[in-house]
């Protein structure tokens, strides 16, 4: 089956392109959802009075992400999680939780444009990349601090060795 996407699809085409799909995933997903329209000779002519509409559009959203991405150059969001002796974390730090640290700084971001290459089990500091368009990728510094008992002190210092 051959469609027209309305929207941009990873792994599929952009807005605009005429792609061939599997009948299922076009009829149950892509047109139901309004994702793209069949590819009858209407559709196609439709698409070509729209394409410079397209463009603008899409050279809207590519100049707002890059302004996005300069204000978020120097973010960074702290991630408070319990966590064994060894700094190994009781769970993993996910892309929603990085998300909802975002959106208290005023960035709201859709969880899947955060991109963790492997999950967050550790204590520590990462670089966690924010795909705001297709073509504008940001940087987010995330830290993972250990969470603190109530009722427990934190480990005291070693006693000092005589000298």
């Amino acid at each position: 089956m051959e469609v027209i996407l309305l929207q941009d699809i990873e792994k599929l085409g952009t807005r605009g392109q005429l792609v061939k799909v599997a009948d299922g995933f076009g009829r149950n997903y892509l047109l139901p959802k309004k994702m793209a329209v069949a590819a009858t000779t209407q559709n196609r002519k439709w698409v070509e009075q729209q394409r410079v509409k397209f463009l603008k559009l899409e050279a809207e959203e590519k100049a707002d992400s890059e302004d996005l991405a300069k204000l978020m150059e120097g973010v960074s969001v702290t991630i408070t999680r319990k966590a064994g002796e060894h700094g190994t974390l009781f769970g993993s730090v996910t892309a929603m939780d990085v998300a909802g640290k975002l959106a208290e700084q005023g960035y709201n971001i859709d969880r899947r444009k955060i991109q963790i290459s492997a999950p967050l089990k550790v204590l520590g500091e990462y670089d966690v990349s924010v795909k705001l368009h297709r073509e504008v990728t940001a940087t987010v510094k995330v830290k993972v601090e250990g969470e603190i008992e109530a009722g427990t002190a934190p480990p005291a210092a070693p006693p000092a060795s005589p000298s």
